[in-house]
């Protein structure tokens, strides 16, 4: 993860591949010559997380000895948070005691693992603990997220000036400012459809382009279109979960049936935030029919 203001970027195109979510072609584009040893190592991190982001956390675990750098074992350890449940508690342990460790604790790519970390557990304090101090194009986006979630904009806009004036054009920051303008609604929802639309006309479609779109159009009330570009999303990946989430929420807005995208996204996803919040929906229902019975 190259910090702010590096010199020429090796791997420019490999990062934006990665940050708009062709993480196949990420993996299949990674054989660069020249690539200086941390630059490789950064190489082989962006790799590791396509691998992950496709799901194939074994694969990542594997892979990755103990005699590999600090950043590639950080990733490791997202691998095996995500890999089960049963690995969350353990790994958490692991984390807190390599970010105590004053030799490696403040490596960039530790702390964007423990910021993502805690951010899938909803425990966004300790995630900012790790994140706040930013330095990299990468912890500052994922403070826009944080920050987004913690419904606190204010916030989100000042890391997002950061961001803008290190670099206006940077892909993390065009995503996350379309994240932002998404959160903060209204006029600003167009905005966001905009710099969708301009990945879509300079990049190949990706899953994660095409739902960003598809969130923008839902927000506008244009469900038909929301719902053509899922389901190209959903033909270039049937498990992708947002792309199942968002058909869910499209489906149920345009009078159609969703049991079909539910079914799927909880048995590819049972952690998934809706899966949760749908199975305690129906719980609630079922005491309270319990309870009139």
């Amino acid at each position: 993860m190259a910090a702010m203001g590096a010199g020429p970027d090796h791997l420019f195109n490999l990062r934006n591949q990665f940050y708009l979510g062709a993480y196949q072609t990420a993996i299949n584009n990674s054989e660069i010559p020249h690539l200086s040893p941390e630059d490789a190592v950064e190489r082989d991190c962006l790799v590791f997380r396509s691998y992950i982001a496709l799901g194939s956390y074994q694969l990542v675990i594997s892979e990755i000895d103990e005699s590999a750098a600090t950043p590639l074992q950080a990733v490791k350890l997202l691998a095996m948070y995500l890999s089960s449940p049963a690995n969350k508690e353990s790994t958490i342990s692991s984390l807190r005691e390599w970010l105590a460790d004053s030799t490696i604790g403040n490596n960039a790519t530790l702390r964007l693992v423990a910021g993502i970390v805690f951010m899938h557990k909803e425990d966004y304090s300790e995630a900012l603990k790790h994140t706040h101090a930013g330095g990299t194009m990468d912890l500052h986006a994922l403070n826009v997220q944080i920050f987004i979630k913690m419904h606190r904009s204010d916030y989100a806009e000042k890391q997002l000036g950061v961001m803008q004036q290190y670099d206006e054009d940077h892909t993390l920051t065009q995503l996350a400012t379309a994240w932002f303008n998404l959160a903060v609604g209204g006029s600003k929802i167009q905005e966001a459809y905009l710099i969708f639309q301009d990945f879509c006309e300079k990049y190949p479609m990706t899953c994660l382009i095409l739902n960003g779109k598809a969130v923008c159009c839902m927000q506008m009330g244009n469900f038909d279109e929301a719902e053509s570009l899922l389901l190209e999303a959903l033909n270039k990946d049937a498990k992708d979960p947002e792309t199942l989430a968002n058909l869910v929420v499209c489906s149920l807005q345009i009078g159609k049936s969703s049991s079909r995208y539910l079914s799927q996204l909880k048995l590819s996803h049972p952690e998934h935030v809706l899966v949760k919040r749908v199975s305690s929906a129906e719980d609630n229902f079922e005491r309270a029919v319990q309870s009139v019975a």
